[in-house]
This record gives structure tokens, sequence and C-alpha cells, in this order.
């Protein structure tokens, strides 16, 4: 088993940063991918990026690119997302997620952007 542990959110103004952290623990061994979905109220659950731990590549979804980064840190079985110029259509729940057999996600941390 493998439990992730998110931390980070909260409240931002539009235009502001915030950065999320997720931490995982249990057989992390197993784990080859991990990254961060997120889900606003009364939509579906939007991928937004993953972090390839053998190789370190990053991809992301078209709608975050260029605002968001994932990065990682495998000494930590850690994966980090830095979100810069936020607006309020970003405001949701992000869930860490991370791939192995199968996948695990997190419990989520609510990000509210003000605008």
């Amino acid at each position: 088993q493998v439990q992730l542990v998110e931390s980070g959110g909260g409240l931002v103004q539009a235009g502001g940063s915030l950065r999320l952290s997720c931490a995982a623990s249990g057989r992390t061994s197993s784990l080859y991918r991990m990254g961060w979905f997120r889900q606003a109220p009364g939509k579906a659950r939007e991928f937004l990026g993953h972090f390839r731990w053998s190789s370190s590549s990053t991809t992301y979804a078209d709608s975050v690119k260029g605002r968001f980064t994932i990065t990682g840190d495998s000494a930590k079985n850690a994966v980090y997302l830095q979100m810069n110029s936020l607006k309020s259509e970003d405001t949701a729940v992000y869930y860490c997620t991370a791939s192995g057999a199968t996948t695990y996600w997190g419990q989520g941390t609510q990000v509210t952007v003000s605008s």
C-alpha cells in the first residue's frame, strides 16, 4: 500500500502563486509516476500533469502548460506542483496521484483563488 499526503493548499489572490506538496509513504518502490489532478465544483476531475521517476520527465495538460510546473524529489518520495498566475477558474480540490501496480490517490487539498 502507498499513502499520499498533500499540503500547501489555501486561499490566494488572482495572479498569485501557490506550491502544493505531496509525500508518498509505504511501498514507494513500486511507484513509477506521480502526478496531479483537480476537481472544481460541479465539474469532472481534470488531469493536470505527472512526473515520471525513471526519466524525470513531465507531461502537462494543455490547460495548465506554461503556468504550472511539476517537480519530483526521489529522496523524499515527493512531488510538487508550482502554480503561477493563478486564476479564479483554478479554484478546485487538488489531488495527488501515484501510479504503481495500481493508482493511489491523496485526500485532496483545497485551493481557492479570489478575484
